[in-house]
């Protein structure tokens, strides 16, 4: 007993050690991804690509299933976007509300004729709809079985996608006017192919062969966000607000300490886990031969991208994935615990999938960054992280109970990781508003940091719950469907004295 005793306290410490430092490390990339997005941001001109008949296209796909609360007003939001090339293909997945009729009515839908080529599988395709009216020109609307998966709906999106890029989201989701036009610089920064000499002249032509030395970046991600409480007119943030209600404030607090300090601290490195769901724009050729969205994933996002890595490592093709610090997409947060609760244990359940399906990758060398950082650090950071602070709750008690505890000690270990907790996500919030002063008032942003101090007692141990259901889910293997996420909708809100 003594020797487990001695075996769980030390992996404890060094676990705890280890992920404090790299909390603290992803910090620092991220300020400096930060600054550097800043100075190169600072001269460059989006209405020039804007402008250029050279920009790429982009398809926007948005699948939707019992969508009939906020449809109209964000597709609407969708056409509007500051782009010159772009379409936007919404996926009825089989909805049972009004969800398609309110499409056809809105939008003078008629039934077409269309080359719909099934590169991925999805459930079949029953209709597809394009407007009479041209003011709808970019509009395409599929109407298919539904798939049971926003994976399923994604998939239909692609293939019939016309252009070379595919920007994936949630229909429910507000985006900024000019996220297109940011989210495809950095593709577009890799376009100009570095090329270099390589050898001596070649005896038979007598010229030194040139050889393409070029990363082709296959992902953007950008900042996600919570709109509960913002003021929106028209399918358009008119005022940012930080929620009113507990627990889509928490969220919005999560979200900026995943983003802003986690994901751009990866990005500088190249070592991006996954691109949301509700945002990522994508290459449509190594999406499609990298075999699209899993159907049957609870984290078609990661699974997917995984999937694009190790295609491009496969064949020896040098890739990057790269996030934006500034906040592009909206999105409406659970607002209930039912909802929540929903949502984060497939969130779990997903993250479960991911370490099985991909363990062959993980430690390999032969996967580089993928098998020896990305990987490793969601099985031990992300993945266990529940299970063996769940298990260290237990083991405090043991302690308690055997009257074995040192109190002096534990008090101090206690207080330091909370204090250091706070720490990380008022950085988070701080390096978010050195991006883009999203809120008016810095009664806005401390009462968000404030959050921090009761975040350790309220809203973690539901994440930590929810995370070990959705892992006990998929160890017995029951069922989980897409399911409707309740959405209250978006309304135009009365500016509040300030």
């Amino acid at each position: 007993m003594e020797l487990f005793k001695n075996f769980y306290e030390g992996f404890v410490f060094v676990y705890g050690c280890t992920m404090l430092f790299m909390y603290a490390l992803l910090a620092v990339l991220s300020l400096r991804g930060i600054i550097k997005f800043q100075r190169k941001n600072s001269y460059v001109d989006y209405n020039k690509l804007l402008q250029s008949p050279l920009a790429p296209g982009i398809s926007i796909i948005a699948p939707a299933f019992n969508e009939a609360v906020t449809i109209i007003s964000n597709v609407r939001s969708l056409l509007t976007l500051n782009y010159p090339r772009f379409e936007v293909i919404i996926v009825n997945d089989g909805s049972t509300d009004e969800t398609l009729q309110k499409l056809i009515d809105e939008f003078e839908l008629v039934q077409v004729d269309f080359a719909y080529n099934e590169r991925i599988k999805s459930q079949p395709v029953k209709r597809l709809f394009k407007s009479t009216n041209s003011a709808y020109d970019k509009l395409v609307v599929i109407d298919k079985i539904n798939g049971k998966s926003k994976a399923d709906a994604s998939n239909a999106g692609i293939n019939a996608a016309a252009h070379d890029y595919f920007l994936c989201t949630d229909v429910d989701c507000i985006i900024e006017k000019d996220t297109l036009l940011r989210m495809i610089k950095p593709f577009m920064d890799e376009e100009h192919k570095k090329i270099k000499e390589i050898g001596e002249p070649c005896p038979e032509c007598g010229y030194v062969h040139m050889v393409e030395d070029s990363i082709r970046v296959i992902a953007t991600g950008a900042t996600l966000r919570i709109a509960n409480s913002c003021e929106i007119d028209e399918g358009v943030i008119t005022r940012v607000r930080p929620p009113e209600k507990w627990l889509p404030r928490f969220q919005e607090m999560e979200y900026l300490r995943a983003y802003v300090l986690g994901k751009v601290g990866w990005s500088v490195i190249n070592c991006v886990p996954n691109v949301s769901g509700g945002l990522g724009l994508f290459d449509k050729e190594i999406a499609i031969k990298a075999g699209g969205y899993d159907s049957k994933s609870f984290a078609e996002d990661m699974d997917m991208v995984t999937r694009m890595c190790t295609y491009m490592i496969d064949n020896k093709l040098k890739y990057a994935i790269r996030y934006i610090p500034t906040t592009q997409c909206w999105t409406e947060g659970p607002p209930n615990m039912k909802v929540f609760s929903r949502q984060r244990t497939r969130w779990g359940r997903g993250l479960a999938e991911i370490i099985t399906i991909h363990r062959k990758v993980i430690f390999n060398p032969h996967y580089r960054k993928l098998g020896l950082i990305v990987l490793p650090y969601n099985l031990f950071f992300e993945f266990l992280a529940p299970i063996i602070e769940f298990t260290g709750i237990l083991y405090y008690i043991y302690l308690i109970i055997t009257g074995n505890i040192n109190w002096h000690y534990a008090l101090i270990l206690l207080l330091f990781v909370y204090l250091y907790s706070i720490m990380i996500t008022t950085l988070a919030v701080l390096w978010d508003q050195k991006t883009y002063q999203y809120y008016k008032t810095w009664k806005e942003v401390i009462g968000l940091a404030l959050m921090a101090f009761i975040e350790p007692f309220v809203y973690h141990p539901l994440i930590v719950f929810f995370a070990l259901r959705g892992y006990y889910f998929f160890m017995i293997g029951k069922k989980h469907s897409w399911g409707n996420m309740q959405r209250q909708g978006f309304g135009k809100k009365k500016p509040a004295n300030i």
